[in-house]
């Protein structure tokens, strides 16, 4: 066995195609870090991978050395899970090819593209297929926990869209996976996570979305915004699909939308995001205008692509990062109003965390529940409150304010999103997934990874050894 990290990447580097960094190594810093300021951590090296074969191999020789081996894509896990100290970090993100077939409506994708790279390259052809909404979240990360986007509600999650996935286990064997070859493994990959092994390529069916997109949000005072977010609520059952529900609260940035009195104030806001014509999508707003009077609005023409990026944040590694979700198969007046006062008594508190709202429904529900491993399709809306600061003084207090704002929804809830999961642990794991869908999960990953090789993940351990299963 080696018996230091510069040992173990000198027996890596034989035949390997890609890149191996070790501390010390120019980019070892760059590679590392995380979109989360406070994860911190050293890995003994970092397999930069070029391809499959480069994957495999890595995988073999973390085993042979004893290491901990956790899978990087996008870098989004807001716990840093794929980066430990001392472990061998396996880094997809220089397998980033997409391959478009217009004809086919096909997109077949490698392991460590961001959502980015997919939609610039099926855009020129108005295709897309369901992506997130910040376009440097890697396709692996989000495709394997569900994928929710703008576009669900008319063509379901991103993981409904796979049509097969190449896989590399924990064996190093390379493996097809679709409805017909390893079908229990296509099961448990459409939201299970990165449990079963190395996902090195997708393959996605894609729609004809067109390039055009309109953004709606109408702002009020959040006490005076219960009966407009309760109106909101009401209109999901009836809405088009191409329309995505979407509230806010939190204070104001500098938006250039906002009048200066009203930047850095509390507010909350109602609206939705429309993908396909705006002139159709604005059918809609005359019934959101009549839930009440704004202080300010925001109707907004976009490019698909603008869409699809408005979120992002350019400095995103050097923010300091917490959240926590809930699911809500209902979002009865009481929740409404624990929504709005962000886990606080005074709206003007210090630290307090902005949340979201975002509907579910449409597509997303035509699939049964026990087609996939992803759970909880019959969400209404789903919550997200997130904190982002730079201070790390001020990291107990931000933290804490996040738990107590979700805390005071969970009353309500029916479940949680495993992308959204942070410290949870286990209790977290089980909200995630029903009792019946963890033991098929459980079950996959006996069969695959016994020994829980994959396990720097939101994880779902194998059965221990001794235990019969029944």
């Amino acid at each position: 066995m080696a018996t230091s990290g510069a040992d173990a990447a000198a027996l890596l580097r034989r035949g390997f195609a890609g890149q191996v960094l070790v501390p010390g190594d120019d980019g070892y810093d760059e590679h590392r870090r995380v979109w989360n300021a406070m994860v911190d951590r050293r890995p003994a090296l970092i397999a930069r991978c070029a391809g499959r074969d480069d994957v495999a191999a890595a995988i073999r020789l973390g085993r042979a050395q004893g290491l901990e081996i956790g899978v990087r894509c996008g870098g989004h896990s807001i716990l840093g899970l794929p980066v430990a100290d001392g472990c061998l970090m396996i880094d997809l993100t220089p397998m980033d090819a997409v391959t478009v077939d217009p004809g086919g409506r096909r997109a077949r994708v490698q392991g460590g593209a961001l959502l980015g790279a997919l939609d610039r390259a099926t855009q020129p052809y108005g295709l897309a297929t369901t992506a997130g909404n910040v376009s440097h979240t890697g396709v692996g990360g989000l495709t394997l926990g569900g994928g929710m986007g703008w576009l669900a509600r008319d063509y379901g999650l991103s993981c409904d869209n796979v049509a097969s996935f190449e896989l590399v286990t924990a064996e190093g064997d390379v493996l097809h996976v679709d409805a017909a070859e390893h079908a229990d493994l296509f099961w448990g990959l459409r939201g299970g996570g990165g449990n079963f092994g190395v996902v090195t390529g997708f393959e996605f069916r894609l729609h004809q979305v067109g390039t055009r997109a309109l953004l709606v949000d109408l702002y009020f005072p959040p006490g005076d915004a219960a009966a407009v977010l309760s109106g909101w609520r009401d209109l999901i059952a009836d809405a088009p699909r191409r329309a995505t529900l979407t509230a806010w609260v939190g204070t104001a940035g500098d938006w250039p939308h906002l009048p200066p009195e009203l930047r850095g104030r509390p507010l909350a806001s109602a609206g939705y995001v429309w993908v396909g014509d705006p002139d159709e999508g604005r059918r809609l707003l005359p019934a959101l205008r009549d839930l009440g009077a704004p202080v300010a609005e925001r109707v907004e023409e976009l490019a698909y692509l603008d869409l699809q990026t408005m979120d992002d944040d350019a400095e995103g590694h050097l923010h300091r990062r917490y959240w926590k979700g809930h699911y809500f198969n209902e979002f009865p007046d009481d929740a409404v109003r624990a929504f709005l006062t962000r886990g606080a008594a005074d709206a003007e508190a210090p630290f307090l965390p902005a949340a979201s709202l975002q509907a579910y429904g449409g597509a997303i529900a035509d699939v049964a529940d026990a087609e996939t491993a992803f759970s909880h399709r019959g969400t209404l809306v789903e919550f997200v409150a997130a904190a982002r600061w730079s201070d790390p003084a001020e990291d107990a207090e931000r933290i804490a304010a996040a738990r107590r704002y979700a805390a005071t929804l969970e009353p309500f809830a029916a479940g949680l999103y495993v992308n959204t999961l942070t410290d949870e642990g286990r209790q977290g794991v089980r909200r995630a997934y029903p009792e019946e869908k963890l033991a098929r999960l459980t079950a996959l990953k006996d069969r695959y990874d016994p020994g829980n090789v994959f396990r720097l993940n939101q994880n779902i351990p194998p059965t221990p050894r001794g235990r019969v299963r029944r």
